[in-house]
This record gives C-alpha cells, structure tokens and sequence, in this order.
C-alpha cells in the first residue's frame, strides 16, 4: 500500500513564483519594459532565458542569485508537511513536477534540507556556463495543445507511473497538490479513486469549479487546501485507514 504525491513547485511548496523572484537581482530589482514586454503566452522559458542573459550582463553572479533564492519564504504550513511525509517515506512516494529549472529547486530544498523527501524532480534543465550565465533548457518536447511547449504535466506523470509499473510498484492512490493552469492537464488524467488538491483561490481551482458547473467535472476527488496543514491533515486520515 503506497501513495503518490505529485507536487507542483512555485506557488505550492514555494509561496512565490522562483522565475519572478530571481528579478530581486536585477539593478533596481526591476526589469527593463521592453524585455517584461517580450513574454508571449507558451514561450515562459524562452522569455526566461533572455531575464538570465540580462542578469549575467548586468554581473549577477550564481553566489548572489543563491542566496536570493534561498530566501523564498515556503507556503504557510509546508515545512512541517514536508516533515511529516519525510517520517513516512516508507508510504508515500513523492515527485514534483515543475515549470522552474533544476537549480532553483535544488538550492530552495538543499538549503531548507528538504531534497531527501522527492524521489524525483521533474523540471526545465538548468546550468551555469562557463562564462557564469545561468542557461536553462526545455524540459521534453510533447505533442499536447493544452500545455506550454516546453512542459506538458499529464506526459510526465504517465511516463512516471509507466516506469514505476514496469518496475512492480503501483499506487494506491495519487494526490496531486498544485494550483495552476498548467495543473489541469495531469489532474484530467487521474482516475476516480485518485484526488486533486487545488490551491484555494489559485487558477487550478477556478478551472476545476468552472469544469463542474459546465457539467464536465475531473474523475477524481477534489480537496482545496489553504495551507499545507489541511494537506497533512488529508494524508493522516489516508494512512490511518
């Protein structure tokens, strides 16, 4: 008897988004118009990397965007979640899925030493080159027309649970924790027995009421959750059963 927990990152385990964040960095901690202007909807990497070729013009080292992006406060009630499934590892498995980059995510959990709860971390590759500009790259290529181009969530999930099932391990059921549009994708793909905890007041909330009231409702369960304490509270009541 084990479960999956599918976590999205910025705006869930982080209570900020880290790709807006990192412009704490910039001179005058904003961005010129012309380059806020650039965004086009479905291209965010790409806009990002031109915000990290600004940032590296500008002389931003890795030192100084580390210590800023460790200072991301977390999602109120999501440290001692995170405690709580890092003690019960042994029921939960436990990935995120992540439309930030892997050294990000990997400074923010190293340094509140949360990276021992995820088994996996799915997410937009992301280095320092040699001349110390961070670079980041497309996560796969997909074929979805819901999804931005370089993420689609539903592909990852299923390769996930394909690999898991190849292996001899399968779920009991999946909780899925998000709270964006890019959320949606993956939440229509879980089954009946399986639940959705939608941030409250966040995008992936509103899409699913509005699913609902147009009569075309998600399969599985849907929990909201304002902190990270409710979710505890749903998987304490999960392995008591």
């Amino acid at each position: 008897m084990k479960f999956l927990l599918v976590f999205d990152f910025d705006h869930t385990i982080i209570d900020e988004n880290s790709d807006t964040w990192i412009v704490k960095c910039a001179p005058e901690r904003k961005l010129p118009n012309g380059l806020r202007n650039s965004y086009q909807p479905g291209y965010w990497t790409e806009y990002m990397g031109r915000v990290f070729v600004y940032l590296g013009d500008n002389g931003v080292k890795e030192d100084e965007m580390k210590r800023t992006m460790t200072t991301i406060p977390f999602t109120a009630g999501m440290i001692d979640l995170l405690g709580f499934i890092g003690e019960n590892k042994e029921l939960f498995d436990c990935i995120i899925i992540s439309d930030s980059n892997t050294v990000f995510i990997d400074w923010i959990l190293k340094a509140a030493d949360f990276h021992k709860v995820f088994d996996e971390v799915f997410t937009n590759p992301a280095a320092f080159s040699s001349t110390g500009y961070l670079t980041v790259e497309h996560f796969h290529a997909h074929h979805c027309a819901k999804c931005p181009k370089n993420l689609c969530k539903r592909k990852v999930l299923k390769e996930f649970l394909d690999k898991q099932l190849e292996q001899g391990v399968s779920y009991t059921q999946i909780v899925y924790i998000g709270d964006g549009g890019n959320d949606l994708c993956p939440v229509m793909f879980l089954k009946k027995n399986d639940i959705v905890m939608p941030r409250q007041g966040y995008t992936l909330e509103k899409k699913i009421s509005q699913m609902a009231q147009s009569l075309s409702p998600v399969q599985c369960s849907v929990l909201v959750w304002s902190s990270a304490i409710d979710i505890m509270s749903y998987l304490k009541l999960l392995i008591k059963e």
